[in-house]
């Protein structure tokens, strides 16, 4: 294993999950409804009295809005002014069906059609993908399938650029769609779903992948057999049910012999037909071709797939296999930990979301909208915490998508021109589906070296695409971006502009929306900006805002998610 394989892991030693409390639903207690039994009468005398019920416990604490608001940092792309009052009306378990509840408006692919975009003119460039990704992120209602699904891509990668096929924009929509249609599904389907999927295939070279040839000395390509163990299911390190090392040491997973053996099974796996006339070949599953297929016996981690066995069994079987790894659980629910809620998950946090992935309580294992919910009503989510261990570094796509839906920006035409954010130098150094390579924009395990976070022993793996050029080009960046926009595209701040003549009210609600938690002293420094800004020149109530919501964007208390 080489060292920069090694920086994957970020384990923690300490142990065990502690039993869930339960919680009453709530729209019971909503409802005051009371339950009783009814005494069944007989001939003459009385029938006993039933004893009296126990008292149900009280139900949680609606949160107030600063609560929600951190609630919603968590769980959404950004809230707007409606979504705070909805949490703080309901109690994050009823948002929380709300969103489960809640159908997807449009998938990419249709979006992209109903655009224009199937058209020969676009089947050889990207022309699409950045207004889709951007649209749904910042306009759709479905916030939380949103939010996982841009978790589970950035573990789960496929970036554009990388993915060598005409209509690219419709094989990397169509994959997106993928792990949000399965965002709340099972992660074994959401496994069978990406091994199938055309842009997968391409961007780890397994589409078109062939058996052994011993004449020519030609054996299977390895690189998804690789990927799909270290990066997506099992990783390298031999796991506890808390995350932590078993026996204290790392033990690899896997050896070289377990992907060689795994590799035999993504052969013969090919694009459902050669017409490439319009983009819809993009979209369905691959399919198998026998003559392609490797059919001797497959070996991997103490599984034996018999000789001939026919190519879509063998995979099936494979990711069962692969699927009732005990590293699968701890590996999926810290990731996804990280993405949502804090780098550095104490070791019980993660043994009781490893718990609800291995049994959601029905004895289902890879229920991930049970893992989502126990992630984001977990003490450990809930409860703020001031440990400089605690919390995570906000990704620059979440500041913008955060700003913008805060304030209700919107693109009236449906252009949606902010384009690739990718630019360390000038933009924001990440942009939705553009990862430069599988191991996306950061590492899960990454430390920035020489840092008080690495002498703590911490990971910081949004820190990886940090540096003294990527602070200012944000700052910069979103300094031109938050007056206007770009483009049709525009905040509304007319909220804002009725408070900019108290700076207070004002930067009071900007740290509200925007999640931020701003200290005191911050907040002082922020009203003492906009106090500087006369109320009554020119501009005067529109340059208060944009100073507020600038300052605020760029305050340590914003870009640390806590």
């Amino acid at each position: 294993m080489d060292a920069e394989a090694r920086m994957e892991t970020g384990l923690d030693p300490e142990p065990g999950p502690a039993p869930e409390t339960p919680v009453t639903p709530p729209h019971l207690a909503a409802l005051g409804v009371t339950l009783g039994l009814a005494a069944c009468g007989g001939g003459g005398g009385t029938a006993p009295a039933p004893p009296a019920p126990a008292p149900s416990p009280p139900a949680p604490a609606l949160p107030n809005r600063i609560q929600a608001a951190r609630f919603l940092s968590q769980a959404t792309m950004g809230a707007t002014r409606a979504n705070v009052d909805q949490v703080t009306a309901l109690g994050y378990e009823a948002w929380l069906d709300a969103q489960f509840a809640m159908p997807r408006a449009i998938s990419h692919w249709d979006w992209l059609v109903q655009a224009g975009y199937a058209t020969a003119a676009t089947q050889n460039n990207q022309q699409g993908f950045d207004p889709v990704m951007w649209r749904q992120l910042i306009a759709s209602a479905d916030q939380l399938r949103q939010r996982v699904g841009m978790a589970l891509l950035d573990f789960l990668v496929v970036g554009i650029d990388g993915v060598n096929v005409p209509w690219r924009q419709f094989a990397v929509a169509a994959y997106v769609d993928v792990l949000l249609d399965n965002a709340f599904g099972n992660y074994r389907a959401l496994l069978q779903a990406i091994s199938t999927n055309v842009a997968m295939g391409y961007y780890l070279t397994f589409a078109g992948n062939r058996k052994a040839n011993p004449a020519t000395g030609a054996v299977p390509d390895e690189n998804y057999a690789r990927e799909s163990m270290q990066l997506f299911t099992i990783g390298l390190l031999k796991l506890n049910a808390d995350g932590s090392l078993q026996g204290g040491a790392p033990s690899e997973t896997y050896t070289q012999d377990d992907i060689t053996g795994l590799a035999r099974v993504f052969t013969g796996w090919n694009i459902a037909n050669a017409d490439n006339s319009t983009p819809d070949r993009m979209r369905l599953p691959m399919v198998n071709t026998a003559a392609q297929h490797e059919t001797g016996v497959k070996t991997f981690l103490g599984t034996t797939i018999p000789a001939g066995t026919a190519g879509p069994q063998s995979l099936s079987l494979a990711l069962d296999a692969i699927f009732a790894h005990a590293n699968v659980p701890p590996f999926v629910s810290k990731q996804l930990i990280q993405h949502l809620v804090t780098s550095n998950p104490s070791a019980a946090y993660v043994g009781r979301i490893s718990a609800v992935f291995a049994n959601n309580g029905s004895g289902v294992r890879g229920d991930l909208r049970a893992v989502v919910r126990a992630i984001l009503l977990d003490p450990e989510a809930r409860t703020p915490s001031a440990a400089t261990s605690y919390g995570k570094l906000r990704e620059p796509i979440n500041r913008l998508t955060g700003w913008a839906r805060s304030f209700n920006a919107n693109s009236p035409s449906g252009a949606w021109p902010i384009g690739d954010t990718s630019s360390t130098s000038n933009r924001l150094g990440q942009s939705p589906g553009r990862s430069p390579s599988v191991f996306n924009f950061f590492r899960p395990g990454y430390t920035p070296p020489n840092s008080a976070i690495a002498t703590a022993g911490l990971v910081a793996p949004e820190f990886q695409i940090t540096n003294e050029p990527s602070v200012i080009a944000y700052v910069n960046y979103m300094a031109g971006l938050t007056p206007a926009g770009t483009g049709d595209f525009r905040p509304d701040y007319a909220d804002m502009v009725a408070l900019a003549a108290n700076s207070a009210s004002l930067v009071d609600e900007v740290d509200i929306l925007l999640g931020a938690a701003l200290s005191a002293a911050t907040k002082t420094s922020i009203v003492t900006a906009v106090d500087a800004i006369a109320i009554g020149s020119v501009g005067g109530p529109q340059n208060r805002v944009y100073t507020a919501v600038l300052l605020t964007l760029a305050a340590p208390e914003y870009l640390v998610q806590k």
